[in-house]
């Protein structure tokens, strides 16, 4: 047997084992729905206690409350099977959902392949800027989000609790216009609240190496740097390479004797960490994937579904902060929400470069 055509039915194997093993029924839900949904995550799937998690929360409220039933998918660790992936799943559902960026090429290319097909890809716009910003095709929806905005609330909570006036930023992959836009507008949140706030940030890895969104201890060793060196509020947006970052948080309180945090990103991740470290989460930036996965369904379903860009913001609850273990003060919380206000009514304009921070 040929290397091509085993990695082939590997594929196919794999995919097979992940529809069967989580797909949803109308019988285990309740609804009377028909639709299905077919879900390609991100690398690294489920269980990374953010960007990925969040859509599956998604996925898994449509199955409650719409009734539908769907299959999910992961690409292998360098994504080279994602289009493969998308046209498996075009096969058989009448909507694919991919999360993330990197699939808005192959998303395009077989959306043209199978104009029956719906197609919807979290964190790109889907449109043809090169002719006037047109969506790129009617069968392809971007959801994007103004991750700037929900930074720039985490980046006042920030500054508004830490003891030692210096919080830090860590990235996960830096320069491709994503991940800057979260440390400009924490950056801008900051200072908004503390001026004389020092902001160090760092980068696991650079585009076109997208391993720093799974590299948890890499992220640990920074964090650990930065809280060494007087940061006592650590900022990530690194996906499931957070994870580090709370454990030296945790390492690093306990050692000390000194009390440090670390800020989530896109979960609630009070509530996805591991227990050990939840006292050390002192909010998250909410990235509603789930609600953008949840409303796309929701779309198709009802027959409304159109291509083009949606985006989620503070006016629309897409981004947003957490509260969860009670760690923001209340008049951080009154100062977050007077900013929330400011940003939602146009008087504050976010930045998304951080050299406009």
């Amino acid at each position: 047997m040929s290397k091509k055509l085993s990695a082939v039915l590997a594929i196919l194997f794999s995919f097979a084992l992940v529809a069967a093993a989580c797909g949803g029924s109308d019988d285990a839900s309740g609804g009377d729905s028909d639709l299905t949904t077919g879900l390609v995550y991100d690398i690294g799937g489920r269980g990374d206690q953010s960007f990925n998690d969040s859509a599956a929360a998604g996925l898994e409220r449509a199955e409650s409350e719409l009734g539908i039933s769907f299959t999910e998918a992961s690409p292998n660790d360098d994504g080279s099977n994602r289009a493969e992936l998308l046209q498996l799943q075009a096969d058989s559902n009448p909507l694919v959902v991919a999360v993330g960026f990197l699939f808005a090429g192959d998303a395009a290319a077989v959306a043209a392949d199978n104009p029956e097909t719906n197609f919807a890809v979290i964190d790109d716009a889907m449109l043809d800027f090169d002719n006037g910003g047109v969506p790129l095709a009617e069968n392809a929806a971007g959801l994007t989000f103004a991750e700037e905005q929900g930074s720039y609330l985490v980046g006042a909570a920030a500054a508004s609790q830490s003891e030692t006036g210096k919080i830090g930023f860590i990235g996960g992959v830096c320069c491709f216009g994503l991940i800057e836009k979260f440390e400009a507008g924490y950056i801008a949140g900051a200072k908004a609240v503390n001026p004389d706030i020092e902001i160090v940030s760092e980068y696991i890895t650079e585009f076109p190496d997208f391993d720093g969104f799974n590299a948890p201890d890499r992220a640990k060793e920074i964090a650990a740097a930065m809280y060494d060196g007087g940061s006592d509020i650590v900022y990530h947006a690194a996906g499931g390479a957070g994870a580090g970052m709370f454990e030296a948080a945790k390492e690093y309180s306990e050692t000390s004797g000194s009390k440090v945090w670390g800020i989530g990103v896109d979960s609630d991740q009070f509530n996805t960490v591991d227990p050990g470290v939840q006292e050390y989460v002192l909010t998250s930036m909410l990235k509603r994937v789930d609600n953008a996965v949840f409303e796309i369904i929701k779309a198709q379903e009802s027959g409304t579904f159109a291509g083009g860009n949606t985006v989620y913001d503070l006016k629309t609850d897409g981004v947003g902060y957490s509260t969860s273990g009670d760690f923001l003060t209340d008049d951080t919380i009154a100062t977050l929400e007077d900013l929330k206000a400011q940003i939602v009514a146009g008087d504050i304009a976010v930045p998304t470069d951080p050299a406009d921070a």
